[in-house]
């Protein structure tokens, strides 16, 4: 029997927006080979394998490929994953999925309101390297003046570790360019392998952020809507207090400048027993297949 496909549109707030997402059922076994074969046949930013339809502790096993290697997370895969789950694959009304990724078991929950949002639980940030302004900027073709001084430029992981760099405007943002030779350099010894650069100033005024990511690494040049890395920013504002303070709810625009609007909704809180992030968005399935 061929195994079947989802293809779902995520963080979007309509079809042919947000982040392409395939979502392989594997009802025939898979060798990990054959896996990232067909993750860069759709080579879409990321494509899912659900290993298996019966739960195992309570989760769904699932392996996130992008074009070019396996990751252990990322965002909008499990978003997408979780979603297709529930409404393509169990068919049910659940209000949460878990899904067992690499980095571990991961909730999804599904507002019973009427936005529609789901919401994932990733895990706690982890904080890693603080990088010189003037190298990020450099890597992405900025003055390093473009850089917001008063935070750091650091890595941070949620599970999939990302460079977060604040920029003054959104005109510097708009302008970020990877020169391959200095971004190369810029990651070579650090684990992040991708960098989100953002900025107060945004293009739609219901938007508080204005994002884009940076993963040629993985074999996306510009990522539309990341929900890793935006867990990982989340995480990186309630830290730094961006926002005033360590409580954060807020939305984030992603992907205009390739014509893959996105929107991302982000909570954080920093208490004593450390930070807790949550990335919301909408699921839009625009396609049904099967393998050939």
């Amino acid at each position: 029997m061929p195994d079947p496909f989802f293809i779902v549109d995520v963080f979007a707030e309509g079809k042919y927006r947000g982040n392409q997402l395939a979502v392989v059922n594997v009802r025939e076994p898979l060798s990990s080979a054959q896996m990232q074969a067909i993750a860069s046949e759709f080579h879409f930013s990321e494509t899912t394998f659900i290993v298996s339809e019966k739960p195992r502790n309570g989760g769904y096993d699932v392996r996130i490929f992008t074009p070019k290697s396996e990751v252990p997370f990322a965002g909008h895969p499990t978003l997408g994953t979780a979603w297709v789950i529930r409404n393509e694959i169990a068919r049910s009304a659940a209000g949460e999925v878990l899904l067992n990724l690499r980095v571990g078991q991961i909730p999804v929950a599904f507002s019973k309101s009427k936005s529609g949002l789901a919401w994932m639980r990733q895990n706690p940030p982890v904080f890693g390297k603080k990088i010189a302004p003037s190298v990020v900027a450099g890597a992405l073709g900025l003055p390093a003046a473009s850089v917001d001084g008063r935070f750091p430029v650091e890595e941070v992981s949620t599970g999939l570790p990302f460079v977060i760099a604040p920029l003054k405007t959104l005109k510097a943002v708009q302008n970020a360019m990877v020169d391959q030779k200095r971004f190369a350099a810029l990651v070579k010894d650090l684990d992040a392998k991708s960098v989100l650069v953002f900025c107060r100033e945004t293009v739609d005024r219901l938007c508080d952020l204005h994002v884009r990511v940076f993963a040629g690494y993985y074999g996306v040049p510009e990522d539309p809507a990341t929900g890793s890395g935006n867990g990982c920013l989340a995480g990186y504002l309630s830290k730094h207090r961006y926002s005033g303070g360590p409580e954060l709810n807020t939305m984030v625009e992603q992907g205009i400048e390739i014509g893959r609007p996105s929107r991302l909704y982000l909570k954080a809180n920093e208490t004593k027993a450390g930070i807790t992030v949550q990335v919301g968005g909408k699921v839009v399935l625009a396609a049904r297949g099967e393998l050939a």
